[in-house]
């Protein structure tokens, strides 16, 4: 049964794979990438993302327990006073490895590993706060645009009646005594003309 032994060998005996990992991790944090094969970057980022779980931590037993692994104390310092802040949001996931190329020589796949840049370390937390402000900004948005469009249509509509119906209440007024008066006149000319004719009989 293959029990607490995790990890690959990498064709090392124990002590030359952990020298190998302490100078690897201490390379990383003091330049922020490195180029090595898939195996290599795969089981390094377990270590790389430790030492930041403890940068995080912060304490005096935390600094001592990565003094203890990493090979450069002005890298660990380094981690400990200026990088640790960057992930300050994030849980996990400190390191990204990309895949380049295949090597010249023997063909084995090579990838970068590097630290996430500032911007993307602070990015979860960043997208949280724009989620949770951009619903109250759609409402808004939504009550001035309904604000806003229902006086126009009832200014809209008022002045068309309004207009409209004084016009065709005149024009019947306008018609009507046009026409009364018309009418009397006719109705007087004959009264006077009936007369005449009596008396020219």
């Amino acid at each position: 049964m293959r029990h607490q032994k995790a990890g690959k060998k990498l064709g090392r005996n124990s002590s030359h794979r952990k020298a190998m990992f302490r100078n690897m991790v201490t390379s990383l944090f003091k330049y922020e990438q490195l180029e090595t094969t898939d195996a290599k970057a795969k089981e390094l980022r377990q270590t790389a993302e430790k030492m930041i779980t403890l940068a995080k931590r912060g304490d005096l037993h935390a600094r001592r327990q990565a003094l203890t692994y990493m090979k450069d104390k002005a890298t660990t310092h380094r981690l400990f006073d200026e990088l640790k802040d960057r992930y300050a949001d994030r849980q996990g996931g400190y390191v990204r490895i990309i895949k380049k190329t295949n090597r010249k020589g023997d063909g084995a796949p090579i990838s970068v590993i590097q630290l996430l840049p500032e911007e993307e370390g602070k990015k979860k937390g960043k997208k949280k706060a724009k989620a949770g402000s951009a619903k109250p900004k759609a409402k808004k948005e939504e009550k001035t645009k309904i604000t806003s469009s229902k006086p126009k249509v009832k200014e809209e509509k008022k002045p068309e009646t309004t207009s409209a119906e004084p016009k065709a209440e005149k024009e019947k007024k306008t018609e009507a005594t046009s026409s009364k008066p018309k009418a009397k006149k006719e109705s007087k000319s004959k009264e006077k003309g009936k007369p005449d004719q009596e008396d020219d009989s």
